[in-house]
């Protein structure tokens, strides 16, 4: 990365806009967002539209752009994150084209929010700032789609797959299995990513893109999702895309789909131990990487922690159990919120409530492992809060954002 193109007189207008940017920062992406769909309605076949309403969306753009404003004299500094979203970008089909599109509703929008406040000197500094850092993922991208492209079964856009298999899994919990239309090769992954499913579906205007971990593990002749049905909570919509698979897609199927991304990977050189935690549907990627360990790994000492509302609500048990029978380095502790009658009767689980530091420290030796877990919102803040009260350092924690990137801290 490089920042040679911004002058000195630049760069020091834009780290003054930090504090403004961390006051009004949402206020911006949500105008921004507002005049980007009035002006290119187009762009919402890309975007998720659940995200957009729920404000994820706005949020993590306003952290994106507070984070480049803060490190522009050193863009490398925020490396990672360009890449984890560069990840979902080129899974989601995000062009070279877009990026003048979103820098000139990104000005109008600081343009509008801070008023009086957004001199021509600090509309021109992000103007020219805004350059550099499109330039910086439009490379980054570039060279991702190349090598999705390039890789024996791959392909760079959206392709079709049938879905040879739709098995239940639980009560809220359908898995779908996905074979080529055209019969060819697919696309390796590393055990943690994801693909994109590009739903249409009657009566919707606009097309709807998820990204759903592949939740089995790599080298197989197809691709496996699990995917949870969410119904209507609140103020909270169903899941459009998640209430279309389970109702009205079908064995035979079409499916389009982008090849394999993300970032949120097994690291299969190291043999620290490892442990993975998972609450609901977040345990997806975590049995890729454990059918993975157990095949790939047999000597590393591994540990499976899931957590679930109890057995209806559980997914891959029998899976995860028939891998863990033939496997000598794998332990495994279930965590029930509200187990039924029958699972107090049949022990299914070590405990009852949620996970907690000290029943983590009970049923691990030490903290000295590699830490992965996955989960929803509240669930990952919980578990992270866990380990850094038992100071697991940072490089030995990982975790995976369904959807746009949160915050943990909070």
């Amino acid at each position: 990365m490089s920042t040679k193109l911004l002058n000195s007189n630049t760069i020091n207008i834009i780290k003054s806009t930090v504090p403004v940017l961390a006051e009004h920062g949402t206020a911006i992406t949500t105008r921004f967002y507002q005049m980007l769909f009035e002006n290119h309605p187009e762009l919402l076949h890309i975007f998720n539209h659940v995200n957009q309403k729920q404000g994820k969306q706005q949020q993590a753009l306003a952290s994106t752009v507070y984070a480049a404003a803060q490190y522009i004299d050193n863009l490398e500094a925020i490396l990672p994150a360009v890449k984890q979203i560069a990840h979902k970008h080129r899974s989601l089909g995000i062009q070279a084209e877009h990026y003048p599109i979103v820098g000139e509703h990104l000005l109008l929008a600081i343009k509008e929010v801070l008023g009086d406040a957004a001199t021509d000197d600090i509309i021109n500094a992000w103007g020219d700032a805004y350059g550099v850092i499109a330039d910086v993922f439009i490379s980054v991208e570039k060279e991702m789609y190349h090598e999705a492209a390039s890789k024996t079964g791959g392909w760079d856009d959206f392709r079709e797959f049938v879905i040879s298999k739709k098995e239940k899994e639980s009560d809220v919990i359908t898995s779908f299995y996905l074979k080529p239309k055209d019969g060819g090769p697919i696309s390796a992954f590393t055990p943690g990513q994801y693909i994109t499913v590009k739903a249409v579906i009657d009566g919707e205007t606009y097309t709807h893109l998820r990204q759903y971990s592949l939740s089995d593990q790599p080298g197989q002749d197809y691709y496996r999702i699990s995917v949870k049905r969410e119904d209507q909570k609140g103020n909270i919509p169903a899941g459009i895309v998640s209430n279309f698979l389970h109702d009205q897609v079908s064995e035979g199927d079409l499916l389009e789909i982008t090849a394999p991304a993300g970032d949120f990977v097994l690291d299969s050189h190291e043999d620290r131990p490892i442990v993975l935690i998972s609450g609901g549907v977040g345990q997806t990627p975590m049995i890729s990487m454990l059918k993975t360990l157990a095949k790939k790994q047999p000597e590393r000492q591994v540990t499976y922690v899931h957590a679930a509302i109890n057995s209806s609500h559980h997914a891959f048990n029998k899976e995860i159990r028939s891998v863990i029978d033939s496997s000598t380095n794998i332990q495994y502790f279930l965590a029930y919120e509200s187990p039924t009658e029958d699972d107090k009767q049949t022990g299914i689980y070590q405990k009852a409530g949620y996970i907690d530091l000290p029943w983590l420290q009970s049923i691990l030796t030490n903290n000295e492992a590699t830490f992965y877990f996955c989960g929803p919102v509240p669930f990952m803040k919980a578990i992270r809060k866990a380990l850094k009260e038992w100071n697991v350092a940072d490089e030995h924690i990982h975790f995976e954002f369904f959807g746009p990137k949160g915050n943990l801290d909070h």
